[in-house]
C-alpha cells in the first residue's frame, strides 16, 4: 500500500491509516488537482496551497462528522472536500450546478456551517461546542482561522465568550501573514513576534520527553517539574501569550507543513478536553511558485496557464481599476481626500491612490465596521474619506453606515464594489443585497453608474457636489459594450419613441440590456417603448416620478433585491401621486446561486432575450 491514491481510497476514514510518508505523497497528489483545477475554474488557490498538511492532519487526528470542523471564510477548504469524497465533483468547483467553493451543509455531511465572510468561525464553533456539552458528546468543534480573520472584531468576541465556556473547543491559527494583501496593525506584529519562537515549542517538547522518561517521586517534584516547563515559556515568550489571557491553553507556534508535528500537536490539544489554541505557521501558496511569489495575485485568480502563472483575463481597465484611478485625479487636487480599504487595497483598485498618497491611505484590515466608523471620525475633522468595499462586505457594517456615518452627517463617500452578480462565489457574495439596505438609512444618496465615464463623474459629483453619506456602487469587472455614448451624466436620463404607452426602467449594468430590447423591439416587433436610465438611483426625483405617470405600461428591472430595492420604491411614488397603470417589477428574490454571470442574468429575466420576451406577453 505505498502507492495510495484519493480516488482508490474511503475517505475520510482511511486517511488514518497512511503511513507518513503516504501522507506526504498525498499532499503532493492533492496539490497537483488543486493546481489543475483551479487553472480551468478561477477560484481560490494560494489560501488552500497553504493549507495541505494542516487540512490532512486534522482529518487524521479527529473523527469528521462527529467532530466539527468549522472553516472560517471557507476559502480554504478545498483539500477538506478533496478529503471527504468530492474528487468525482471537483471539477465542477465554482461552476453551475457544481460544488461550492466554500462550505456548504447541503453539499455534505462533512460541511458543518455554511461560510464565506471572515471572523465567524470562533463564533460557530463555541456554539457547536456547547451544544455538544449540552448532549453530553464528548466530540470536538474545531475552528480554523486565518490570523488575516483575526483583524476582524467578531474573532475577539468569540474569543472572549469561548475561553470561559469549558467545551471541547479547539482554534487552529493558521498564520501564513497574509488575508488577502499582507496583513496590517498591532496584532499581525504580536502574531509575527511569536511566529518567529518556535524554539519554545522545541524546548517545551525536549522537556515533555523528560517528564516522560522521569519516575514520579512525589506531588512535590511534579510541581517542581510543572513549574520548570512555566518557566522555560516565560524566558522565551516573555509571559503569557493573549489567548492563556483570554482563558485557552495555547500551543505552538508549530511547522503547518510537518505532518507528523501537526498530529502531535493537535493529539495533545484533544487531549486536553477545554478551549485550546494551536497556532500554525505556514505558507500562502506552498508547493506553486508563482502563488508563493505573489500570495496575494493567487488568492482569487481566474483561470491561467499552469506552466507561466499568467491569468487568461488581460489587465485591462475595470470598474475597480477606473474608480481607483479617478480618486487618485481628484486626490491631487484636494488634500482632503483620504482612501480606506478593509484589506482589499487591489480588489477595489486603491493600489494607485496607497502607492501616490501613502500618508492618506489606511489599509484597516478586514474591519468592515471599523472602517465605516473609522472614516466617520475622518469626516468629523474635515476630511473626505473614500471606503472601497466589496457589496457583500458592507452588509457587516450596516450599523456604522445608519448610526456613526449617516446620523453624524458627515461627509462619507462608499465606494460599493462587486454590485450586483458576482457569479461563481456564490451566494455568500452576490452584491444585490446593498440597495435594499442602504435606502432604509435617512439622507443617503446613491448613485449606480452603467459604464466608466459615468462613473468618473460620479466620484467627482460626490466630492465636490454632495454631502452626507453618498454611496457610488458598480459591478465586477467591465463595462459593458454599448452602440451609444451619452455624454450627458444627469440625475437620469430618459429616451422616448413618438406615441409610445410603455416605459422600461433600470439602472447600473442592465440598462444596456433593457436599451437593447427596446430597439430589437421596435425594429423587429413594432412595439415601441421609452426608457428611463436612473444614475442617481436614490433618492428618486420627483420629475421622472410626474413623467412616468402617463404611461399606462411600466416595467421595471433590477439587478438587486425585490424586496426594498429601487423599483419598489418606484412603484410607491407612483402610487402616491395617482397612478393607474400596470407596473411590473423584474427583480432578484431569495439568495443567488452560482453560476456565471450571464446566467444569473438570465435566470432572473435581465438578460435582452428575457426582457424582450416579458415585455412582448
Amino acid at each position: 500500500m505505498n502507492d495510495i491514491k484519493l480516488k482508490d481510497m474511503n475517505l475520510p476514514g482511511d486517511l488514518k491509516n497512511l503511513t507518513l510518508e503516504q501522507c506526504r505523497d498525498l499532499c503532493k497528489e492533492i496539490r497537483s488537482i488543486l493546481i489543475k483545477t483551479v487553472s480551468h475554474t478561477g477560484g481560490h488557490l494560494a489560501s488552500n496551497l497553504g493549507v495541505v498538511e494542516l487540512t490532512l492532519a486534522i482529518h487524521r487526528v479527529f473523527d469528521s462528522p462527529e467532530d466539527k470542523i468549522v472553516w472560517d471564510v471557507g476559502h480554504q477548504s478545498y483539500t477538506h472536500k478533496l478529503l471527504t469524497g468530492r474528487l468525482d465533483r471537483f471539477s465542477t468547483l465554482r461552476q453551475e450546478n457544481g460544488i461550492s467553493g466554500f462550505p456548504k451543509p447541503n453539499e455534505s455531511e462533512h460541511d458543518s456551517f455554511v461560510s464565506g465572510h471572515s471572523s465567524t468561525s470562533v463564533s460557530v464553533a463555541c456554539g457547536i461546542a456547547e451544544a455538544m456539552k449540552l448532549e453530553n458528546k464528548n466530540n470536538h468543534a474545531v475552528a480554523v482561522i486565518g490570523d488575516g480573520a483575526f483583524t476582524g472584531g467578531l474573532a475577539y468576541e468569540g474569543l472572549n465568550n469561548a475561553g470561559k465556556s469549558h467545551t471541547n473547543l479547539i482554534v487552529i491559527l493558521n498564520h501564513n501573514d497574509m488575508s488577502i494583501s499582507r496583513n496590517v496593525g498591532a496584532f499581525a506584529k504580536y502574531l509575527s513576534s511569536i511566529r518567529s519562537k518556535e524554539k519554545y515549542m522545541n524546548t517545551k517538547n525536549a522537556v515533555d520527553q523528560v517528564l516522560k522518561k522521569t519516575p514520579v517521586v512525589g506531588t512535590p517534584i511534579s510541581k517542581v517539574l510543572s513549574a520548570s516547563k512555566t518557566a522555560i515559556k516565560g524566558v522565551v515568550l516573555k509571559g503569557n501569550t493573549m489567548f492563556e489571557d483570554l482563558g485557552f491553553e495555547y500551543l505552538g507556534p508549530v511547522n503547518g507543513h510537518d505532518i507528523e508535528e501537526l498530529e502531535d500537536v493537535l493529539t495533545l490539544a484533544r487531549a486536553m478536553q477545554r478551549p485550546v489554541l494551536v497556532h500554525v505557521n505556514t505558507v500562502k501558496g506552498k508547493g506553486y511558485s508563482p502563488a508563493e511569489k505573489n500570495p496575494g495575485e493567487y488568492h482569487g485568480i481566474s483561470k491561467f496557464d499552469i506552466a507561466t502563472g499568467n491569468p487568461e483575463v488581460s489587465s485591462s481597465d475595470s470598474f475597480s481599476s477606473v474608480f481607483g484611478r479617478e480618486l487618485v485625479n481628484i486626490a491631487k487636487e484636494n488634500d482632503k481626500i483620504c482612501a480606506i480599504t478593509a484589506a482589499m487595497k487591489y480588489g477595489t483598485g486603491l493600489q494607485f491612490f496607497a502607492a501616490a498618497f501613502k500618508e492618506r491611505f489606511f489599509d484597516v484590515g478586514i474591519a468592515e465596521q471599523h472602517a465605516v466608523t473609522y472614516s466617520a471620525g475622518l469626516a468629523a475633522m474635515g476630511f473626505v474619506p473614500v471606503f472601497a468595499v466589496y457589496s457583500s462586505f458592507l452588509q457587516r457594517a450596516y450599523d456604522q453606515l445608519l448610526h456613526d456615518a449617516a446620523l453624524s452627517e458627515g461627509h462619507v463617500i462608499i465606494g460599493i464594489d462587486r454590485a450586483g452578480f458576482v457569479g461563481e462565489d456564490g451566494e455568500t457574495h452576490q452584491g444585490v443585497f446593498d440597495v435594499s439596505m442602504l435606502t432604509s438609512i435617512p439622507d443617503v444618496t446613491i448613485f449606480s453608474p452603467s459604464g466608466y465615464d459615468e462613473l468618473r463623474y460620479d466620484l467627482r459629483e460626490a466630492v465636490e457636489n454632495c454631502s452626507g453619506l453618498v454611496c457610488i456602487r458598480y459591478p465586477r469587472g467591465k463595462e459593458p459594450r454599448t452602440e451609444i455614448k451619452n455624454d450627458s451624466f444627469a440625475d437620469y436620463y430618459m429616451s422616448s419613441q413618438a406615441s409610445s404607452d410603455i416605459l422600461l426602467v433600470g439602472y447600473g449594468r442592465t440598462f444596456e440590456n433593457i436599451r437593447k430590447a427596446s430597439d430589437i423591439l421596435r425594429s423587429e416587433y413594432a412595439v415601441y417603448c421609452d426608457t428611463l436610465k436612473l444614475n442617481k438611483i436614490f433618492p428618486l426625483s420627483e420629475e421622472y416620478i410626474e413623467t412616468s405617470l402617463h404611461y399606462k405600461k411600466i416595467y421595471f428591472f433590477e439587478e438587486g433585491m425585490k424586496n426594498g430595492g429601487i423599483a419598489e420604491h418606484f412603484m410607491l411614488k407612483l402610487i402616491e401621486n395617482g397612478y393607474t397603470g400596470k407596473y411590473n417589477i423584474r427583480a432578484v428574490e431569495g439568495f443567488v446561486k452560482q453560476a456565471s454571470v450571464n446566467s444569473q442574468l438570465k435566470k432572473y429575466g435581465l438578460d435582452t432575450d428575457s426582457i424582450i420576451e416579458y415585455v412582448k406577453k
